[in-house]
């Protein structure tokens, strides 16, 4: 009954979605140039998925998206893990952190390009970029608001500081951790799409930019969904694994309050 309770929602939702579009976009409506039905985006997307033709689109922006993720989450917990715990880290190190987040990423893209070339590399190393800083500051967090009241316990017990940190510090940035990587995924794919946008020769932003230059505005509808849907179960995906690892902070489930009650 739960699982129906969360699919049946977004189900009724979308099917008015699409209602309204398929209204909006009937005889006498917008034209086609400007919004397509959902049958012909439907039928884009079908087509491209089936041909194979979207294949190597979607194959080059996964791998660039799931590298870059990985490699920009990795870094960012590292880093995190130091500015927490080394007040000389930072002091030294974070404000350079901060000044190379405050620089859009949009307008550094030229330049990695120009350094990394027009493959893969330099779309990881956006996507890279891009999803660091928010995991770095929920890391920071996280583990800052460790209850002191614990750690004074660890010590009194004589408990040496890297028992502390993974038995009393991580567990308390869990959930921030998770949180952080729940927005990372989505940047990542941004980045991944930016990076395609301004030079690319294969991927689902260079995709919707050829459909975007010979007008099908059907395709473009297609490339969107296809990024949606990478949205979509990305997201899931990190919810799926934090209430896994993060058990003790799962929240109650808002549809059984009433029968509590």
């Amino acid at each position: 009954m739960t699982l129906l309770r969360n699919i049946v929602p977004p189900l009724i939702t979308l099917a008015l979605v699409l209602a309204l579009w398929a209204y909006v976009t009937g005889p006498g409506g917008l034209p086609s140039y400007l919004l397509p039905d959902p049958v012909s985006v439907g039928r884009a997307l079908w087509t491209g998925l089936v041909s194979g033709e979207y294949g190597p689109h979607i194959q080059f922006t996964l791998t660039s998206t799931l590298l870059g993720y990985a490699i920009g989450s990795v870094a960012a917990v590292i880093a995190g893990v130091l500015v927490a715990e080394s007040r000389t880290f930072e002091r030294f190190v974070f404000p350079y952190i901060v000044a190379i987040q405050a620089m859009p990423k949009v307008a550094l893209a030229p330049l990695i390009l120009v350094w990394f070339g027009f493959g893969l590399a330099s779309k990881v190393v956006l996507v890279a970029l891009i999803c660091f800083f928010p995991l770095l500051v929920n890391t920071i967090a996280g583990i800052r608001r460790a209850d002191p009241e614990l750690i004074d316990m660890a010590r009194s017990f004589s408990r040496p500081a890297w028992w502390i940190f993974l038995h009393v510090k991580l567990p308390a940035a869990a959930g921030a951790i998770c949180a952080g990587l729940e927005i990372g995924i989505v940047l990542a794919l941004i980045g991944a799409i930016v990076g395609e946008f301004v030079a690319a020769e294969k991927g689902v932003g260079y995709l919707i930019g050829s459909a975007t230059v010979n007008m099908n505005v059907a395709t473009m509808f297609a490339g969107v969904l296809l990024l949606a849907g990478f949205g979509i179960a990305g997201s899931a995906l990190v919810r799926f694994a934090q209430r896994r690892i993060v058990f003790w902070e799962r929240a109650p489930d808002p549809s059984t309050r009433g029968e509590r009650a």
